[in-house]
């Protein structure tokens, strides 16, 4: 079938120019949607203003959100851009401006009440995206050479935008973590026994044969089952799937009265951030603590705890002042 043939060219070279399977899988089904919506008709014969009115439908139709349409436009942008080689140019089509919203953070108490509802695994994970300030996908990608325990530090490999960086380790953490990886290794040797291991980059198991058999590439979260490799079509054990610790945040959450708040995993990346401008971190160390590529990003977080105003007290504090 066609559309299959296209889509398998697609995803090729996707992967020839190092997309991640999750950028992958995401432009495939923005590209499915787009051909489906223009009943079958093959991209090299439509061009900006079918793309335009794909885009209207999704926002007037659809009601989709500002963030789903550009993920929509970028699956479109790579397909006529870098695949067919026909640059779109001026689409004539503007997203609505996400209005800036405050990341919700929690206080070092909330953060103690739910990690005390956290024990073994989840506690640590969850330790660590407060600790370290890391997206939950990147923690659980952790593997083991990722950790420098002599240094207090983790390096995140392949993080937002392919970009490698490294960020602090909490010194508390180093016991449990030491335990978890004494566990993950023990589990490593027993797949090795039936010719299993972790999941490899790329093609990595073929340029070295052995490698599944090395503690450095071994998950220190890893899954409870094993797979097939979406590539190498072999069995092997991935991490941690992120939807346990978030169906477990939402749990503990839930038993520690804190529910009225919108918590999820991101929370404790945020603050993560929020708390180092409190303790009088500079910006600058923060944002790259966190592999923001921009300023700004990071900048968000002085508005959660009032830097911006530089130290302005409210009319009533001063009134206040000058009666006492």
């Amino acid at each position: 079938m066609f559309k299959s043939r296209f889509l398998t060219q697609i995803s090729e070279s996707l992967r020839l120019l190092g997309y991640s399977l999750r950028t992958e899988k995401t432009y495939l089904y923005w590209i499915a949607c787009y051909i489906r919506f223009h009943r079958l008709k093959h991209p090299d014969t439509m061009g900006a203003p079918e793309v335009t009115a794909f885009l209207s439908y999704l926002a007037n139709r659809r009601h989709v959100a500002i963030n789903t349409q550009k993920t929509a436009l970028n699956a479109l942008a790579y397909l006529y851009n870098k695949f067919l080689q026909r640059p779109l140019g001026e689409l004539g089509f503007s997203h609505a401006q996400r209005h800036r919203r405050l990341p919700v953070v929690l206080s070092p108490g909330e953060v103690s009440l739910i990690l005390g509802q956290l024990s073994g695994r989840d506690r640590s994970i969850f330790s660590i995206l407060y600790g370290s300030g890391l997206r939950i996908t990147e923690c659980l990608r952790l593997r083991i050479q990722d950790v420098d325990f002599e240094h207090a530090a983790i390096t995140v490999r392949d993080g937002k935008g392919n970009k490698d960086r490294q960020t602090v380790l909490s010194q508390s953490l180093i016991p449990e973590l030491q335990q978890l990886i004494t566990q993950a290794v023990d589990l490593q040797r027993r797949d090795n026994l039936q010719g299993i291991g972790p999941s490899l980059p790329f093609a990595l198991n073929k340029k070295y044969p052995n490698a599944f058999r090395q503690p450095a590439w071994m998950y220190i979260f890893p899954s409870t089952s094993v797979c097939q490799h979406p590539l190498a079509h072999i069995l092997c054990r991935h991490h941690l799937h992120d939807s346990v610790p978030r169906k477990i945040l939402r749990h503990a959450v839930q038993r520690c009265g804190l529910d009225h708040k919108q918590i999820n995993c991101h929370t404790f990346r945020h603050s993560f951030a929020t708390q180092l401008l409190r303790n009088g971190r500079d910006i600058r160390t923060v944002q790259e603590l966190l592999g923001h590529s921009d300023l700004a990003s990071t900048q968000i977080y002085t508005h959660v705890i009032g830097q911006h105003y530089a130290g302005t007290l409210s009319p009533l504090d001063s009134l206040n002042m000058a009666a006492d």
